[in-house]
């Protein structure tokens, strides 16, 4: 396993300003890997499987032109790429084809693609996938769609994505279906759109599996409802949310970093953060709060607090 982390690194270094992994996210592809080591499936490079008698993709490889491909890893940025190429070698486990001008990921562009584990599509103009884009792709765990021009959740994602970016789009809409299934989605990150409480239909996260929210610089007025049981994190900093009431909580039982920094909030009900017991990190900096939130002390896990126009830290014994 120690040799197939370090061809991932020797990978990613060769990448030009791959924005979409960041220190979080290669900490997490690396954890999720190693929960993966008997799914070779599942894997960034197969652990178990034996490479079939052919030649092999890392000695002559069959590459896009332009791009540079090594150990399964297609690199395609800063291109000035229109489309996604067509001939990408179908073991493929990574793409990189941020930063280039790709307004549009067509249904067939993928196809073929049964190994791909991650796919980053950062930094285009992208303002249309077609439902069935993601149809040979049922592997992908890493899907990278930050700063495109996006107005609603790609359909029919596969169901065992872990990871899905789609910061600083235009999304307003969460269609109910869009997470319809999954069971593993560990980090959503969908800041910076122009999305705020109606625009997430009731019951879009009905039975999905997600540890990690991060819904900031949006058009929220309160915390939004119906947000999977599972988390562990949310973060909803920098919206216009004027006040934390009782029931907004009551369903993160293990809720551990909660984050709603640069609001409005003037009022938190008493009672509101006796929901999260096992919240160790509140970030309430920059509201128009008067006073201290009633209810902190009796967090036995709380260790720091961000509070009015200043951090300070409160570590709980």
């Amino acid at each position: 396993m120690k040799e197939y982390m370090l061809l991932l690194f020797l990978g990613l270094c060769s990448a030009k300003h791959f924005i979409g992994l960041s220190h979080f996210t290669l900490k997490h592809m690396m954890l999720q890997d190693m929960e993966d080591e008997n799914d070779d499936d599942n894997s960034l490079f197969p652990t178990r499987r034996p490479i079939p008698p052919q030649v092999p993709f890392d000695i002559f490889p069959v590459c896009p032109f332009g791009c540079q491909c090594y150990m399964r890893v297609v690199h395609c940025s800063d291109l000035g790429l229109t489309s996604i190429p067509s001939n990408i070698p179908p073991d493929t486990r990574m793409i990189d084809l941020q930063n280039n001008k790709i307004k549009e990921v067509k249904e067939n562009d993928l196809k073929g693609l049964t190994s791909l584990y991650a796919l980053a599509l950062n930094n285009n103009k992208i303002s249309k996938i077609h439902p069935k884009a993601f149809q040979s792709t049922k592997k992908l765990r890493r899907l990278y769609l930050s700063h495109n021009q996006l107005t609603e959740i790609p359909a029919n994602l596969p169901k065992y994505l872990a990871e899905l970016r789609i910061h600083d789009n235009k999304v307003k809409k969460v269609q109910k279906e869009a997470f319809q299934g999954m069971k593993a989605l560990h980090v959503l990150e969908m800041s910076a759109n122009p999305l705020d409480n109606a625009g997430i239909e009731p019951g879009s996260f009905e039975g999905v599996t997600v540890y990690h929210i991060r819904i900031a610089e949006a058009k929220l007025t309160s915390v939004p409802k119906g947000l999977p049981s599972s988390l562990l994190e949310l973060h909803l900093d920098d919206n216009k949310i004027t006040a934390v009431e009782l029931e907004d909580f009551i369903r993160y039982k293990d809720l551990q970093r909660l984050g709603l920094g640069n609001n409005k909030i003037k009022d938190v009900e008493n009672g509101s953060f006796s929901s999260i017991p096992n919240v160790r990190e509140i970030h309430l900096e920059n509201n128009k709060l008067k006073k201290v939130p009633p209810g902190l002390p009796d967090l036995k896990y709380l260790q720091v607090i961000y509070h009015y126009r200043w951090f300070y830290f409160c570590f709980v014994m």
